[in-house]
């Protein structure tokens, strides 16, 4: 009772500014206590600005605060592994924004080190705490489409200013996220899948770079099984006319359609009867994910999104970009 856990951020870039890091501040038993940016001018003035008391300009400093006692990873996803790695080594509580990391093997290694000392370790795939999908889950668990038969997501975009003009972008690095935007965005509708329907047990795609814009994939589509027997499939192209992402989940009774990203109502259909609901996300998007987080450490209730499920998500994504690691798992 009264436990306060004060919390430090390394790389307090934009995701930060509304999406998480004030979360940590509005949660009741967590405090963001330091935050660590490369350039100390930016990170004073993110502490500055958000009422932080302590800045660093090295991640070090930060994992060693002896004040620190948990660490939100929050840099891009090829540094992940580096700085979970000394989080563990000093075992403290981690949360790594996703993916967790840019390949299944590099999450092994960060979720064993985490698992052998025993200490917590979350993901940052928020959506699986968001009410708008616990509502889905909802009307899953209660058969309202009767027996889930296949699930179906597309996803498409058009190339923003930054692929056009060629400059550099680590979400289109091919050493960073080997299937670009399909990494950073379709990892969040996979991992949600998984949360809404189980595990997976077979997953094959083909991956592609139509544009030559840059080097990662730009053009990928999927198909995968749940352990449940439901079928899954997928297409995720980023150089389209336009913005579109649809999900249909299909039973032997009726469908749930909704988008991942788009605050769009959720739209159930079942015998002769439609029902649409539309639930807004909170200003700051991860706040449930990070009131999980609180629940799960006070022994409250169990994180949905953990290292454990977050390693069986990138599992799941390496095979649908053809990475070839199937008997792995």
């Amino acid at each position: 009772m009264g436990k306060i856990f004060k919390w430090g951020i390394i790389g307090c870039g934009s995701v930060t500014e509304v999406k998480s890091g004030p979360a940590y501040q509005k949660v009741e038993g967590f405090k963001l206590h330091a935050v660590m940016r490369r350039d100390v001018t930016k990170a004073e003035d993110y502490a500055l600005r958000h009422g932080v008391p302590k800045f660093y300009d090295n991640a070090d400093d930060l994992i060693n605060d002896t004040e620190v006692d948990a660490v939100y990873i929050a840099t891009p996803p090829d540094s992940h592994m580096y700085y979970a790695l000394k989080v563990a080594a000093v075992g403290k509580i981690c949360c790594i924004e996703k993916p967790m990391a840019p390949s299944y093997d590099e999450c092994i290694l960060i979720n064993n080190a985490f698992e052998e000392k025993n200490i917590p370790l979350f993901v940052a795939y928020y959506r699986r705490s968001l009410p708008r999908f616990e509502q889905v889950k909802s009307w899953l668990k209660k058969n309202k489409i009767g027996t889930v038969r296949h699930v179906y997501w597309h996803l498409s975009k058009p190339a923003n200013t930054i692929d056009l003009s060629k400059e550099y972008n680590w979400r289109t690095d091919i050493n960073i996220a080997y299937g670009g935007y399909f990494d950073d965005l379709a990892s969040h509708g996979m991992d949600l899948f998984i949360h809404l329907l189980g595990g997976i047990k077979e997953a094959n795609g083909i991956a592609i770079n139509q544009q030559g814009l840059y080097a990662a994939m730009d053009a990928i589509t999927g198909s995968w099984i749940h352990t449940s027997g439901v079928t899954g499939s997928g297409s995720w192209n980023f150089g389209t006319e336009k913005r579109e992402d649809l999900v249909q989940i299909y039973g032997d009774n009726g469908k749930i359609s909704f988008s991942v990203f788009e605050e769009v109502p959720i739209v159930l259909d079942y015998g002769s009867i439609k029902e649409s609901v539309n639930i807004e996300n909170p200003e700051n998007i991860q706040l449930f994910h990070v009131k999980n987080i609180k629940n799960h450490l006070f022994q409250e209730s169990k994180h949905p999104s953990t290292g454990s499920t977050a390693l069986h998500t990138s599992w799941v994504l390496d095979n649908i970009l053809g990475k070839n690691i199937k008997n792995k798992h």
